[in-house]
């Protein structure tokens, strides 16, 4: 285009190439500097709700303090201060944006903003800041660490630092080019006015983050999860859990889940229908109610009603639905299995026996098989027969003696189920799994953990003689039989002879067999 024998004609059409290039270079920096413009708009607008929203969170902490002052009244305290320091850094780059702005006849004219004069004069004086630049870093920076201060949450506290960094602990950043360059030269000289207008308002939506994450965190994090008396439940706690007839029942309401410093505002109770009064037979106090009533007579009570709590400056409803049982004083033993109403013949059965009102060193429990472990903690191993009976006795503070028998079935171990690898029944599996498996017996959906083994089973692949195996692993020979299984056959395996480890002399049932579909 530009050689040197050119005609006039030639040259004509260079020098309009030339120009039509240049226009089009112009034209996209003009939509370079709208686009900046428009996106500067839209920050702007986010902005001022998520100010809004902020507010809104700020309140909800307020409410929250001024129910409970003393467990929320610092992170209030905390917000606030997050919440100045975010108002001033948020005005100062105010402040600069309309210093960049003077002059401007027409703000939404942003193909006109090309200039970096503003910012390039007001930071930057040759290669040094000047006093403007060296501040506009220090407010990024003082930001940045008040408020991680301030916050103890670990993920925030990331986003803060990731949100106002200012180059490596040098301030410096690495350009295109791989050198080392200032943060603040890098990012705000010789930018257009357009440009670093944007910046500034993108560095006052991270402040506006900032504080919303803040505010999320002391919120809903630490509060809301608190004091969420809509999830609340109750429950009676007492000295003991019965009563003799006659007796004062000293139990209290208590909110479970959660914060015992919460204390309801009033209180609506009924016992068996029958409407208490405060003051005679409930009083409220920090946790909950605390009860003042008579035990009653024998039999199940129940305590039911609202209590009342305050919350965002509402009155917040917990039902409350309770029961105790009163009993009379008993003249006769307590005596259960833990596990069922039967006791297994070659199983330690647990067993507890108390009475009701007679210290568990003062009773006294005996049958066949029968031994003390501690307290009211029993072991039964019966022997032969279908039937044992347990006799508990002892005395009753006033002297009254107690004794009661109860009687309970025999039963034997239920028939164990053979297994292979841990499975049990008809399985399918590739040769080579069959060959390294462990033979083992169980016992499916036995109240009791039994540790069973296996001393010997036999084995039996289809057209082959059955072999006899001492272990709970196939043997040479077996192996070799089973080499001669062809895909689909059924491998049994059957005879297991199976024993609990701890009790040999016990003879289980016969183990069910194991049935192998060989798969290739």
């Amino acid at each position: 285009m530009a050689s040197g024998k050119a005609t006039p004609r030639q040259k004509m059409i260079n020098l309009m190439y030339l120009i039509f290039i240049a226009m089009l270079a112009l034209n996209m920096s003009k939509e370079v500097l709208a686009a900046f413009g428009l996106m500067n708009e839209k920050m702007e607008t986010s902005n001022v709700k998520t100010t809004e929203s902020n507010l809104a969170f700020l309140d909800g902490l307020a409410t929250k303090a001024s129910e409970d002052a003393a467990k929320y009244g610092p992170l209030y305290d905390n917000a606030k201060k997050i919440k100045a320091m975010s108002q001033e850094y948020f005005d100062y780059l105010q402040t600069l944006k309309d210093g960049m702005m003077e002059g401007v006849e027409d703000p939404k004219d942003y193909q006109v903003m090309d200039k970096s004069d503003f910012l390039d004069g007001k930071f930057f004086q040759g290669d040094n800041l000047t006093p403007e630049g060296e501040d506009f870093l220090k407010r990024i920076n003082d930001y940045r660490e008040g408020v991680i201060k301030l916050v103890k949450d670990k993920e925030v506290q990331s986003s803060v630092i990731a949100r106002f960094q200012t180059g490596d602990e040098n301030g410096k950043v690495e350009n295109r080019s791989g050198e080392k360059v200032d943060w603040i030269n890098y990012h705000y000289e010789r930018f257009p006015l357009v440009a670093s207008l944007t910046k500034l308002t993108a560095l006052q939506a991270d402040i506006k983050a900032t504080e919303e994450d803040a505010l999320k965190t002391m919120l809903a994090g630490e509060l809301t999860e608190q004091v969420s008396l809509k999830n609340f439940a109750t429950s009676l706690f007492a000295s003991k859990s019965a009563y003799y007839t006659g007796e004062k029942y000293d139990g209290k309401i208590i909110i479970s889940k959660t914060d015992n410093s919460s204390t309801p505002v009033r209180a609506d109770l009924t016992l068996d229908g029958r409407k208490l009064t405060e003051g005679k037979d409930y009083k409220i106090e920090a946790g909950g109610v605390k009860m003042l009533i008579g035990s009653g007579n024998a039999g199940d009570h129940e305590v039911a009603g609202t209590l009342y709590f305050k919350q965002d400056g509402n009155e917040i409803e917990v039902p409350v639905k309770n029961s105790f049982a009163t009993i009379s004083k008993p003249n006769a033993a307590l005596i259960a299995a833990d596990k069922m109403n039967v006791v297994y013949r070659g199983v330690a059965n647990p067993m507890s026996i108390s009475i009701p009102g007679i210290p568990n060193n003062k009773v006294t429990a005996s049958a066949t098989g029968l031994k003390r472990r501690e307290g009211s903690k029993y072991i039964m191993n019966p022997g032969k027969g279908r039937t044992v009976t347990i006799t508990a006795s002892g005395t009753l503070p006033d002297g009254q003696k107690v004794s009661s028998r109860s009687e309970f079935r025999i039963k034997d171990i239920p028939r164990p189920s053979g297994s292979l690898s841990k499975q049990t029944g008809s399985l399918k599996l590739p040769r080579r799994n069959v060959e390294i498996a462990t033979v083992g017996a169980m016992l499916e959906d036995f109240d009791f953990d039994l540790n069973l083994a296996v001393s010997g089973f036999k084995f039996k692949v289809p057209g082959q003689p059955t072999v006899s195996v001492s272990g709970n692993k196939l043997n040479g020979q077996a192996k070799s039989a089973l080499k001669r299984a062809k895909r689909g056959d059924a491998v049994q395996i059957f005879d297991i002879n199976g024993y609990i480890t701890n009790n040999k002399a016990y003879k289980l049932k016969k183990v069910s067999p194991v049935i192998i579909e060989i798969t290739n």
